[in-house]
């Protein structure tokens, strides 16, 4: 397996391939799958009563903040110290800092979510892709990650560092238990830190029906988790994210390193944000039953949406959390060729404007230009309107409210032109 880093898009067996100044691979990244849904009203009103604070948390969160994010882990079996929580506004700027202080070389797994690579570019870190396994995304295959380890090596890098995401964005899949297990213990027994990002934990279709396990609760000392409140918690426009270090002494330093690091960065969560992460980290019954209404919706839309992937001849796996899934669109190549769509980048423009909403390619995840995959969104699908909305999440069967047929109708069709 060929050291491989981290490069701008280029063309499939040709030379380097510009991308349009329009449609930057990072300036213009895709935003995270879209809720659909309208801010909960309580929220707002924790939000706005906090409106006339002035000053920002202090570096890493306040102790309401972080005392708060410590129960939420608690509660599902990660106990820890608020001392050991650090906050930043958002996952970006924390994923930077938690890179940063740990130092060497990253490996993620191919695909890996879109804010990811921008981070280890950015440091000047090399960052390696490995392959995951057939059944899910977001962890690699162990054997796979242990041969990448040792050729890294013999060339004369210097990996330290393995990020992975249990529940997977852009696959929307959820990594089986032994899989979890034997990525890590190869990992750790070939001297890497653990970073689990675990922000679509919440969003599981099934939860009753769904195993899953934290590399927190197996390996204890070696995995820092991350969550972005905006997966399942807060709005996207309210920027907060969390990092749970392990409590020994070497996780200590790399903790203090981090918030140096935020602290050099000025990235600070903002005052009235802070009030609302920390009031929906306690988990109140309104919060938990938006959160599961939501993710029970999302399975019947994204359900929906990958039947009509397939349907279509294209590639998917089941959605299994998430609001969105990745479609492999390879087996239409000839068609979509005919109509000058050659690689992702091209998909995702011809996509993009034939769906009227962000279709990204994977080659914003790792994946190879010439691949015909694209991460689709299912939030749009419940309509542009609150009060439409709303009405998906009380509906006894939302597929057949009007809008929804209409905008899986069109979603479908989009597709169907293919085959």
């Amino acid at each position: 397996m060929a050291r491989q880093r981290t490069e701008r898009p280029g063309r499939a067996g040709g030379g380097a391939r510009s991308v349009r100044e329009d449609r930057g691979p990072v300036r213009y990244g895709p935003p995270a799958p879209d809720p659909g849904l309208p801010v909960l009203p309580e929220l707002a009103e924790v939000l706005a009563a906090a409106a006339g604070r002035g000053e920002p948390e202090p570096t890493g969160g306040g102790p309401a903040l972080r005392t708060a994010a410590a129960a939420y882990w608690e509660r599902r079996g990660l106990p820890g110290s608020p001392e050991r929580v650090a906050a930043a506004p958002g996952a970006s700027p924390l994923l930077l800092a938690l890179i940063a202080a740990h130092g060497g070389d990253v490996l993620m797994p191919r695909p890996c979510p879109a804010t990811w690579i921008p981070q280890a570019r950015l440091l000047g870190r090399p960052a390696y892709h490995v392959p995951t396994p057939a059944e899910c995304g977001g962890v690699p295959d162990p054997y796979a990650l242990l041969e990448t380890v040792r050729r890294v090596r013999a060339e004369g890098g210097r990996p330290r560092l393995l990020m992975i995401s249990v529940v997977d964005d852009p696959t929307a899949t959820v990594a089986p238990p032994e899989l979890v297990r034997e990525a890590c213990e190869a990992a750790i027994a070939e001297g890497l830190h653990v970073v689990s990002d675990e922000t679509w934990r919440d969003t599981l279709h099934r939860p009753r029906d769904t195993v899953l396990l934290s590399p927190a609760e197996m390996c204890p000392d070696d995995v820092t988790v991350v969550c972005d409140l905006a997966g399942a918690l807060t709005p996207s426009a309210w920027p907060v994210a969390v990092a749970r270090f392990p409590d020994t002494e070497r996780a200590a330093v790399r903790h203090a390193r981090t918030l140096d690091i935020l602290t050099a960065l000025g990235a600070l969560v903002a005052g009235p944000v802070a009030m609302a992460a920390a009031h929906a980290l306690r988990e109140p019954g309104s919060v938990t039953d938006r959160v599961r209404r939501a993710a029970a919706l999302q399975a019947r839309i994204a359900g929906a949406a990958h039947r009509a992937v397939l349907a279509s001849g294209a590639l998917a796996r089941p959605p299994q959390a998430g609001r969105h899934l990745y479609a492999d669109l390879g087996p239409l190549r000839a068609r979509l060729a005919a109509r000058g769509v050659t690689d992702s980048l091209e998909l995702e423009e011809y996509l993009t404007e034939r769906l009227g909403a962000p279709t990204p390619g994977g080659h914003r995840f790792g994946d190879e230009l010439g691949a015909l995959r694209v991460r689709l969104g299912t939030g749009a699908l419940l309509g542009s309107a609150p009060e439409q909305q709303l009405e998906c999440l009380t509906a006894v069967a939302p597929l057949e409210l009007p809008h929804v047929a209409e905008a899986l109708n069109i979603f479908a069709t989009a597709l169907d032109e293919l085959r």
